[in-house]
């Protein structure tokens, strides 16, 4: 109660935030009249300037006015589309580094120019991240050129281009693409041998377009580079094999919240006798326990045309939020080889990871990050949580006037699909447009085959379409038109309306289902009532819908038995709205725990990763890796001085002959002490002693190879190294995440244990480095090419040789030839016969050459 006295003395904390930058929008419209008095050439000009006068010292902030208007006029006279004061808002937001929610048509990708102007004039670059290549390159394309007007130059990241064109577009003043792309790209980057290859610069700005859908979203699946790994396949297909004679509740239970199968102990008693193993539990039988759980998770949880589609020949995932295939995107622990095993498909080899990183931790490394949506208040605790970003609310430019009609509520799904039939038709023939969102392939075309048995006329968008998106979603406005689209395919494209639709109510969004997230709903919602348009939106439920089936209270079910209500006799309630927005509360905070909880153990593989990364471009940037090899040489000295030096020992009874091993595995040097060498040393002398015989030994390598050689072998050899144990160490830590949460039977935080262990396997990652780094480099031997040539001669005579041999002792009466002859007196006439006869060589083959 005094909250909301208070709020209305004060207004609101969004309220204030928006009056103070009232002054700054009256501060850009005074400066309008003398924008628009300047010729194009002298607009272009400004941009010179500014950034003149940002190099003198003037910052950002003291140029956004006159950038803004210039911005703005730009943009009318280019696009014909001048900002509105909530634009210009909106544009200061993003530049402040938060989130600007603006509801669906106020035009977000033209709110966004001012902010990404203003800070391209500092050189550093901006990137704009989509959600797909459609849009990337749309407004590439669209806002290229207002930004190329002023004198900027625009790239664009797209899927299928080579590192030149990607080096290029980073190199641009202003650069789109999508999250995916600007992040594989990072990780590309730091496995590359030269730092002339790299493509991307400094992380400065970055704006997310649609941030909701990509930073937290997308953000429950983290970005990997992977390669094939040695194990067989086959073992999928025999697991695959066997999975239909476990039966739900018998041998296995399903927890639908969490997505997870456990088996029961008829389930793994069934398993071990039909995999043939003695105890599945057993460490040699890990394998089989693996695979006999990702093929139940296969066939119980994850659903044809809803989780995955089967196109040409390949299982492809469907991002569950937005409806789009994600190509190219593989299931990881074997879960997609377990599809493609019960989709009979070829299967794929597993992948090792090579190179991973969250969108939190690759978004977190930029110096300022902003975002626009038009649903982000919901998830506004997460974002300030997880990237320190604060949401505003932009007022519309216009007044909403859409109407939010309660929910309805059916029995059962049949009751359910035959009010959504109905309401369809009825819209359709009053000319209403209507836009049916579904949240999977396989209601689509449930609904889509019921409209086409009563001979309505209508489009089908979802992941099997998706080439078409722009088209379809652009149309959805026109009279009477009826359009079926999974989730949000198609975000990002205003619908507008056609001529006449005004009259008839607008656009009508016909929900079939609530979604797990209310944020995905109001973005549904959203798409109609743009700009002040008329509009209506409809949701339609059953009590089989998952969400209230998994989720909800046993609450709603008992009302309509007690009313003792009809079939197809919907009810309306607000107190079922309330229940309904409590059960998405529920899966929002679950999904909310999953993406916090990635991010909790990704935060320990970061500090680990920023280790590694930043070496490797201390590496490539220097002239030479010297300095560093000489750090890893002294540290391996003092390991072996603080093995075998004992001060309470006569050095001459110290361990001697495994010092001579260490230091063979650690330098390939034998120390040739005699007894004299080994008297009276402390640990002074001791250390002396070693630093001066590895160093002869490496100055006789950089004699032996050429300074200029081993130089370069020095670079190779340690970037060689460092990503091949990271390459294992990534495995490594996988399968340590994999057990590590059975400690909490152990009353231990699984976490901390994590952290614990991740930094032991860390660790002796990089002293394997080091050992195996100055170990090679210590035995490497350059080869002149005359030599290589006397080598394959010598390989390809001896394998001559060998065949002529074979040939004899076949009984080939094919003619013996000189090489064999010269061979043969350097074999010597009474030794074994090369051939294996177990005969002296003269009685044997030897007696050909008589």
């Amino acid at each position: 109660m005094i909250g909301k006295a208070l709020t209305k003395v004060f207004g609101s904390k969004n309220e204030r935030e928006l009056k103070k930058l009232q002054p700054l929008v009256n501060r850009i419209n005074e400066l309008e009249g003398s924008v628009q008095s300047l010729d194009d050439e002298a607009l272009a000009a400004r941009t010179v300037e500014f950034k003149e006068r940002y190099a003198g010292g003037e910052t950002l902030d003291d140029l956004l006015p006159e950038a803004f208007a210039t911005m703005r006029e730009a943009a009318r006279r280019v696009l014909g589309e001048r900002h509105y004061d909530v634009q210009l808002i909106g544009g200061m937001i993003l530049h402040q580094g938060r989130i600007a929610e603006m509801k669906t048509g106020e035009g977000k990708t033209l709110t966004s120019t001012l902010a990404v102007y203003l800070n391209a004039l500092s050189g550093k670059g901006v990137h704009v991240v989509t959600v797909n290549d459609y849009l990337a390159s749309r407004d590439a394309d669209w806002m290229g050129q207002v930004y190329r007007f002023l004198g900027l130059e625009v790239g664009k990241i797209v899927h299928a281009m080579d590192d030149a064109q990607r080096r290029e577009a980073y190199l641009a003043d202003v650069t789109y693409g999508t999250n995916n792309e600007f992040g594989f790209d990072y990780l590309r980057d730091n496995m590359k041998f030269q730092i002339k290859d790299f493509c991307q610069r400094d992380f400065n700005f970055a704006i997310v377009d649609e941030v909701d859908s990509i930073l937290i979203d997308e953000a429950r699946t983290p970005l990997i580079i992977s390669g094939p790994a040695d194990s067989s396949t086959e073992m999928y297909n025999v697991v695959d094999k066997i999975i239909k004679r476990f039966n739900p509740d018998e041998h296995y239970t399903v927890d639908e919240k969490s997505r997870q199968v456990s088996l029961t102990e008829e389930g793994v008693t069934l398993g071990e006798k039909l995999l043939e193993v003695d105890n599945l539990y057993d460490p040699s039988s890990i394998e089989q326990l693996h695979h006999l759980n990702q093929a139940l998770k296969a066939h119980v949880v994850f659903k044809k045309d809803v989780d995955y589609i089967v196109k040409d020949g390949q299982v492809v995932i469907v991002d569950e939020f937005t409806g789009r295939t994600m190509e190219g995107r593989r299931y990881s622990d074997g879960l997609h080889q377990a599809l493609e095993a019960k989709e009979k498909v070829k299967i794929e080899r597993e992948n090792q990871t090579y190179a991973s990183i969250t969108f939190q931790n690759y978004f977190r490394m930029y110096d300022k990050l902003a975002g626009m949506t038009g649903t982000a208040d919901t998830e506004a605790p997460e974002f300030k949580k997880i990237y320190d970003l604060d949401v505003v609310i932009m007022p519309t430019n216009m007044p909403m006037i859409r109407i939010d009609y309660a929910d309805v509520i059916y029995k059962n799904e049949k009751a359910k699909y035959r009010a959504i039939i109905k309401e369809i038709k009825e819209k359709h023939k009053a000319g209403q447009p209507v836009l049916v969102g579904t949240i999977s392939i396989d209601v689509s075309e449930k609904i889509s085959n019921m409209l086409k048995k009563d001979g309505i006329p209508h489009e089908v968008l979802n992941a099997k379409q998706h080439e078409r998106e722009a088209e379809i979603i652009a149309n959805a406005g026109q009279k009477g038109k009826v359009t079926i689209a999974t989730n949000m395919a198609g975000r990002g494209t205003d619908i507008k309306l056609g001529e006449g639709v005004t009259d008839v109510g607008g656009l009508h969004i016909l929900g079939t289902s609530r979604h797990e997230s209310r944020r995905i709903d109001n973005q549904l919602r959203g798409r109609s009532g743009r700009q002040g348009d008329p509009g209506s939106s409809r949701f339609f439920l059953s009590l089989e819908d998952d969400l209230l089936r998994i989720f909800g209270s046993g609450k709603i079910s008992g009302i309509m038995e007690k009313l003792g209500m009809e079939e197809d006799e919907p009810i309306e309630h607000s107190m079922i709205s309330k229940a309904i927005e409590n059960a998405q509360k529920k899966v929002e905070g679950h999904n909310f725990d999953i993406r916090k909880h990635l991010l909790e153990y990704d935060d320990v593989m970061n500090k680990q990763r920023e280790v590694i990364y930043q070496q490797r471009r201390e590496v490539l940037s220097s002239d030479t890796v010297t300095e560093v090899l000489e750090d890893m040489k002294a540290d391996l000295i003092d390991d072996v001085v603080n093995e075998f030096s004992q001060e309470k020992l006569e050095s001459e009874d110290w361990h001697w002959e495994d010092f001579e091993k260490r230091m063979m595995e650690y330098f390939h040097i034998q120390p040739d002490w005699s007894d004299e060498d080994k008297k009276d040393l402390d640990v002074a002398s001791f250390r002396d002693k070693i630093t001066a015989l590895v160093d002869a030994a490496y100055a006789a390598q950089l004699e032996r190879n050429g300074e200029e050689a081993q130089r370069h072998l020095e670079r190779v050899i340690l970037l060689q190294m460092v990503d091949n144990h990271w390459k294992d160490h990534l495995l490594s830590m996988d399968h340590l995440k994999e057990g590590i949460g059975l400690r909490g039977y152990g009353q231990k935080n699984p976490l901390n244990e994590y952290k614990r262990e991740g930094f032991q396997l860390f660790h002796t990652m990089i002293e394997t480095v080091k050992i195996q780094t100055v170990s090679t480099l210590m035995r490497v031997r350059v080869v002149q090419e005359e030599d290589v040539e006397k080598y394959e001669e010598e390989r390809r005579r001896k394998q001559e040789q060998e065949v002529r041999l074979n040939r004899g002792a076949a009984g080939d009466d094919s003619k013996p030839d000189k090489t064999i002859k010269r061979e043969g007196d350097k074999i010597g006439r009474n030794s074994p016969c090369p051939c294996g006869s177990g005969k002296k060589y003269k009685k044997c083959h030897g007696r050909q050459l008589n």
